[in-house]
């Protein structure tokens, strides 16, 4: 069975899984709070916590941006660590909409593993949290390979006939405000379409209907080479999943972003 991208609590509830299901807790905050501690504080039954920085991303770097692609290594190894093998179904989640926990879904399924968002996340969890740390054993979890037609370069991303979308805020997009990266702007040519506008006030996705109208206004069509970026490559992730979601395709991720694009001398656009 592959599962949408987007499951809710009541796919939990129902326990229709044909195939154990892990819990994840990928909890990050850009202004520096510890999602680790987040998540001590309170957290779903059952669930991991998995750190972006260590398990979901390499080092950083000008040349490789902020949050490049782990190693296959290293993630799978992440992964093993947590008690998740390659036979689990993995859902995740943190208190952002999806925009953070996207980027484990997307590496899961791109990957071959089944792997969704819990829509809602933490906040539409109908139960009541947990500070207990679940003691799960080391299994294996195979490594493999990032599959190079999910992926662009800063060329494809620069000189793509297709739909480029920026996952980040408006103002970011525009170059109002810059709080993380060396220049301000977006790459030229590239759409605006905000990951946290996929999601209503209590971080649900949107009907489909209505994510459908958002990529079209965005110039994404069925079927559309789309390739997504960001800040750092982590809530890009969130529009393809809503991309596949909503019955578009899978797209591809820049996972350099803006992070390392801004690094280089090439043009920056602002505005709208």
């Amino acid at each position: 069975m592959v599962i949408d991208p987007v499951v809710d609590a009541s796919w939990l509830a129902e326990g229709t899984a044909d195939r154990p299901v892990v819990l994840a807790d990928v909890r990050w905050y850009l202004d520096g709070r510890s999602g680790r501690e987040a998540y001590e504080r309170g957290h779903l039954p059952g669930a991991v916590f998995i750190d972006l920085d260590t398990a979901l991303a390499g080092p950083a770097s000008p040349a490789e941006g902020r949050h490049p692609l782990p190693d296959p290594e290293v993630f799978a190894a992440a992964m093993a660590s947590a008690g998740i093998n390659d036979q689990d179904q993995i859902i995740a989640y943190d208190d952002a909409g999806g925009v953070v926990a996207a980027r484990l879904v997307w590496l899961l399924r791109v990957t071959g593993h089944d792997a969704a968002l819990l829509d809602g996340g933490l906040t539409a969890w109908p139960g009541e949290l947990t500070t207990e740390v679940p003691v799960r054993p080391v299994t294996t979890f195979t490594a493999r390979p990032w599959p190079a037609d999910r992926l662009a370069s800063l060329e494809e991303t620069v000189s793509s006939a297709g739909p480029v979308l920026d996952a980040r805020d408006a103002p970011r997009f525009r170059g109002d405000v810059e709080p993380v990266d060396p220049r301000p702007g977006h790459i030229p040519g590239a759409r605006n379409l905000p990951v946290r506008q996929n999601v209503d006030a209590d971080g649900r996705f949107l009907p489909v209907a209505e994510l459908r109208r958002r990529f079209a206004e965005a110039g994404v069509e069925d079927g559309a080479a789309v390739i997504s970026y960001c800040g750092s490559s982590v809530t890009a992730c969130h529009n393809l999943l809503a991309l596949e979601h909503a019955g578009l395709g899978v797209g591809r991720l820049f996972p350099g972003s803006w992070s390392q694009y801004s690094h280089t001398g090439r043009p920056a656009a602002t505005g709208d």
